[in-house]
């Protein structure tokens, strides 16, 4: 009897599974046990490919998307490389808006798979006629057959980590997760994920990490929308100026808030220390982790899971670079180190 081949039919077939890896030496003088979801081992390298195909398959289902249609985002980047990628399987069109602070790697990948990008400035209103949001809105209204994926404002966002990552998180840790710490940014990752949890055990501590610039982590605690809280900072996928639908504020516990250059350095220490070559917002979730354990949060019995969104190569160009380090004003003593590790032999 012959032997079949074992593959699969496309990279779809990879998305989700993700694993969960122990956190040891980034970990060490921390109470508890620490455990990283780490993301960068979906195909498309992020979190956003479970969004991707869950919202274009129900979509689809739905008879609202049709061969040769055109699907439009606003993206800072992953969830584009995402819906591109499914839009090459799949036979989409397939045009992104992206915020000028997604880095140059993020938008050289959306080219390479086929996609149209529109860069539009960061710093600018929500409603600004430039912001990716508006421009992504005007061409769906222009082009006849798109669809606007809306992952702010799509509980589809929601659902996707309702049924996908909450469950593996509950069934890879046994039921034995007492936190969830992850980035805010849309909020259907936290949302979805936590849903699920706290269904399982509603016990269980929800975390989120926002950023210094941002308005959620106020808008939790206050329900009030302060522009005031708005000001530019440098965390691509963390955040935001606007209060997404995707996020579900009532099941969060807590929010934190942290700096881009913490952020940065703990990004490339986890590289260092755990041989985990991941985002600038894992960088944040792990400075998050620090913070909420200063804050007395976790104990001896707690089992911690972060969720690591992306993979480290998506910024080469941003905080794996000496060079945008030092233009930032980050760079210090431990990475200066790092450059003397490199010998130019001629």
């Amino acid at each position: 009897m012959k032997e079949e081949i074992k593959a699969y039919n496309s990279v779809l077939e990879l998305i989700g599974n993700t694993p969960l890896i122990k956190l040891n030496k980034v970990t060490a003088n921390l109470t508890g046990n620490f455990y990283a979801k780490v993301e960068a081992f979906n195909p498309g390298h992020s979190t956003k490919d479970r969004i991707a195909l869950y919202i274009i398959e129900e979509a689809e289902r739905r008879g609202i998307l049709n061969p040769g249609d055109t699907i439009i985002e606003t993206t800072s980047g992953n969830t584009g490389f995402s819906l591109a990628m499914v839009s090459i399987i799949k036979g989409y069109n397939c045009i992104l808006a992206v915020s000028s602070k997604s880095s140059k790697d993020k938008i050289d990948m959306l080219r390479s798979l086929g996609a149209k990008v529109y860069v539009c400035p960061a710093h600018v209103s929500a409603d600004d006629d430039r912001s990716y949001y508006s421009v992504a809105k005007r061409l769906h209204e222009e082009i006849k057959g798109s669809v606007y994926i809306n992952q702010y404002f799509n509980q589809l966002n929601i659902d996707a980590h309702y049924q996908t990552t909450g469950p593996e998180i509950w069934n890879q840790t046994a039921g034995k997760i007492t936190h969830l710490v992850a980035c805010s940014g849309t909020g259907g990752t936290i949302s979805g994920t936590a849903k699920f949890l706290k269904e399982k055990n509603p016990n269980i501590r929800i975390l989120g990490v926002d950023a210094f610039g941002s308005v959620l982590k106020k808008y939790h605690e206050t329900k009030e929308f302060d522009t005031d809280e708005i000001y530019p900072y440098r965390i691509e996928g963390l955040g935001k100026n606007l209060i997404p639908t995707a996020t579900d504020f009532d099941i969060i516990d807590k929010f934190t808030k942290v700096s881009d250059e913490d952020s940065a350095h703990l990004t490339r220490e986890i590289a260092k220390t755990e041989g985990l070559f991941v985002g600038y917002t894992s960088g944040a979730v792990m400075q998050a982790i620090r913070q909420y354990a200063e804050d007395g949060e976790f104990d001896e019995h707690s089992c911690v899971i972060a969720i690591f969104p992306d993979h480290g190569s998506r910024y080469m160009s941003k905080v794996f670079s000496d060079d945008w380090m030092s233009d930032q004003g980050f760079f210090d003593s431990i990475n200066a180190e790092d450059a003397q590790k490199v010998e130019i032999i001629k």
